[in-house]
């Protein structure tokens, strides 16, 4: 696969994620031609709209979403786009990052396990926030989507210190919101390891920037292509 393919599939992949985090928040979207879009606030840190192909038309794609509402973003998975004119500015760039199905996992101190449980799942989810009042963004409902994997690192007296989400589609795996209570690095360690015995023939995908970028790379991720997040002017 492409560079160029591997990054639509790994837009595809988050943004059938999105489609499943706002769903789980009663938040109903759509996957057109050229981008996936909410026509009503996504929750938060997750985009209105995520684009699936080069040069999608940004006067559309706006129109798919409320750009009333605060908060409202598009995340741009070619970095292709000038939102200006529709009353956008970018937030930040970062890196579709891919991982071959066939690199070898690094071994874990850490016992993980796939969350399937509500209690499970709130343990996580308060490690994740790490004390930032967000925790509730993961509702149980995620529990009953078929493609979405919890996956928790656990420390020896059983609490959960690391994680993320696996979002598997038929090309690619994708990961995010990786967290470890000890960093970056413990993360992949223990994801890695989830990842390769759950899904030993897909290629893992994600998007990182800045030191967490940096981490991936060295547990054997390559960057693929850049994308370009977008939040409108004025809100939030």
């Amino acid at each position: 696969m492409s560079k160029r393919s591997m990054v639509r599939a790994a837009a595809r992949n988050n943004a059938e994620w999105c489609a499943v985090m706002s769903r789980s928040h009663g938040v109903a979207s759509e996957f057109g031609e050229q981008a996936w879009a909410a026509p009503s606030r996504t929750p938060l840190y997750y985009p209105d709209s995520v684009t699936l192909v080069p040069c999608a038309n940004p006067a559309a794609l706006a129109a798919r979403i409320d750009t009333t509402a605060p908060g409202a973003s598009v995340k741009d998975s070619f970095a292709d786009l000038d939102l200006t004119e529709a009353g956008f500015e970018v937030l930040f760039d970062a890196q579709w990052i891919h991982r071959p199905a066939n690199a070898p996992a690094i071994p874990s101190d850490l016992a993980w396990d796939v969350v399937d449980d509500t209690d499970t799942l709130s343990a996580w989810a308060l490690a994740w926030d790490n004390g930032d009042d967000n925790a509730n963004l993961f509702r149980p409902e995620l529990l009953d989507d078929p493609a979405t994997f919890v996956l928790a690192g656990h420390s020896d007296d059983g609490r959960v210190v690391a994680g993320a989400v696996a979002s598997s589609s038929e090309q690619v795996v994708g990961i995010s919101n990786v967290f470890a209570l000890d960093g970056p690095d413990a993360a992949w360690l223990v994801v890695l390891n989830a990842v390769h015995r759950l899904f030993p023939t897909l290629p893992v995908v994600g998007y990182e920037h800045g030191d967490d970028l940096a981490a991936a790379v060295r547990h054997g991720f390559e960057p693929v292509g850049p994308l370009r997040i977008w939040t409108h002017r004025g809100h939030g």
